[in-house]
């Protein structure tokens, strides 16, 4: 069953059609894993689906309903976390205050706070740190713990591990293992982090979708790896 359908979307940015006809299906549950070169569309993906940018023609439907022309807090409340790729945090405020936010009502279920902790060890060192202060790796667990404090439907991540010592990727990996309520929708230049964590995938070139298929069928296949994305195996 699909859970979002990309329906013939084009996303202009200035002059430029930066997506040119994607037509995308993401079934329910596990990750589904979005590959591509640098600017051949991955991010303007993710922002068009959570409506920071607004295809036209084109749509986006969740769970069936057409969500194009809604605000990004409405989008985000049908249950849809983004996680941008830049460690996006309020950075005048705590750890625990960030979290606080990305929280339907403000207040934690504290068994949930509780494993997210666990996951992420240097939330409870920096728990009443102003993010601005915080380096990169606790920034970026900052970042994915904001999404997952709370169950949610869809998660679309922006590289999560961009510039990340191992550690901090293995954390991050564990952390998308553990929320099985979830679905990922991932963008990744780490391959063997897309390839472990990935169900489904897709390639998008020069803003048009240019391969699905299973994760598992695209790694055994090192041929077509080469030709989409100069891949060796």
């Amino acid at each position: 069953m699909s859970l979002l359908t990309l329906n013939h979307m084009r996303t202009d940015i200035g002059q430029y059609a930066v997506l040119q006809d994607v037509s995308l299906s993401v079934p329910e549950g596990g990750a589904f894993v979005l590959l591509g070169h640098n600017g051949a569309g991955k991010t303007t993906t993710l922002r068009s689906i959570i409506g920071l940018w607004r295809p036209s023609p084109g749509s986006v439907r969740f769970r069936g309903r057409d969500i194009t022309g809604l605000h990004t807090a409405e989008i985000a409340r049908l249950g849809i976390a983004y996680v941008r790729e830049k460690m996006e945090v309020f950075g005048g405020l705590t750890d625990e205050e960030n979290l606080v936010l990305a929280t339907a009502k403000g207040t934690f279920d504290q068994r949930r706070l509780a494993r997210v902790k666990e996951l992420f060890p240097a939330l409870g060192t920096f728990w009443t740190k102003q993010a601005w202060a915080l380096s990169g790796g606790p920034k970026q667990m900052l970042a994915v713990a904001r999404a997952i404090i709370e169950p949610r439907a869809l998660i679309p991540a922006d590289e999560p591990t961009k510039g990340l010592a191992p550690a901090i990727v293995a954390a991050i990996a564990a952390a998308f293992r553990e929320i099985a309520e979830t679905t990922m929708l991932l963008v990744e230049q780490n391959f063997d982090f897309a390839r472990a964590l990935g169900h489904d995938m897709a390639v998008i070139d020069d803003g048009r979708i240019a391969h699905t298929g299973t994760m598992e069928g695209f790694v055994a296949d090192t041929a077509l790896q080469a030709r989409l994305l100069s891949l060796s195996g």
